[in-house]
């Protein structure tokens, strides 16, 4: 029922290479649950009267796992013209379609104008050898594709690549969001040319938003951000 309630209230607002220099890029936040401290509200006009033109929100985790402040950020973001990301934390312990389908339908509301590509959050190997991490992950990535039309994007780290996934290249077709919170970024890992967005700090801070927060250069790779949220 929680899941129907979800998808009910946020398909009810629908009607309505690299860069020289990362610091020209638009600038975005993504969030958790970890940003509403004590249960605070985060101000999304004000986010979006800094400058920020999109963001990414964490909507669920595992099986059993929805943000409880996802459909309440989703619902103000609209409202305030923020562009929508949503992303799936994911469990590599548990069934990747059936992970793909819960993500899938918790997130329907939000794949419409103004909302961008699903994203697959993946930086935990759980113990598992690379050749049954790559399978999951074609799995996972081919179940939301076919269940949202649209090609996910894969949020990862520099280091966890390179080693939990033995660096393959079998996914650089997908656009990347790469972790990397050194001054300037280094070569990609996976035989990746160039990078969507680069989570290059998890202590920001940004208007409207109480606590400390991850942030983000958007490359432009995608053209113009409204373009790439189907706005």
């Amino acid at each position: 029922m929680k899941r129907v309630l979800i998808t009910f209230l946020l398909a009810g607002v629908l009607v309505t290479g690299l860069p020289a220099m990362a610091s020209a890029n638009p600038q975005g936040p993504d969030v958790s649950s970890w940003q509403h401290i004590d249960g605070t509200k985060i101000d999304w006009h004000k986010v979006r009267s800094a400058g920020h033109d999109y963001a990414m929100v964490k909507a669920t985790e595992g099986l059993d796992y929805i943000n409880p402040y996802f459909v309440q950020d989703c619902l103000v973001m609209r409202v305030a013209g923020v562009a929508r990301g949503a992303y799936h934390y994911a469990d590599v312990r548990l069934s990747p379609e059936a992970q793909a389908a819960f993500y899938s339908t918790v997130v329907l509301g939000i794949n419409g104008p103004g909302d961008l590509p699903p994203v697959l959050d993946l930086e935990h190997s759980h113990g598992l050898p690379p050749e049954q991490l790559i399978d999951w992950t074609h799995r996972y990535l081919n179940t939301v594709q076919a269940l949202t039309g649209r090609q996910p994007i894969i949020y990862t780290y520099p280091n966890f690549w390179r080693t939990a996934m033995a660096d393959t290249h079998e996914f650089n077709h997908y656009p990347l969001w790469i972790a990397d919170y050194n001054d300037t970024l280094g070569p990609l890992p996976g035989g990746w040319a160039t990078w969507l967005f680069w989570q290059y700090t998890d202590n920001g801070r940004i208007p409207g938003i109480d606590a400390p927060t991850d942030i983000n250069y958007y490359s432009g790779a995608g053209g113009d951000i409204r373009r790439l949220a189907r706005w």
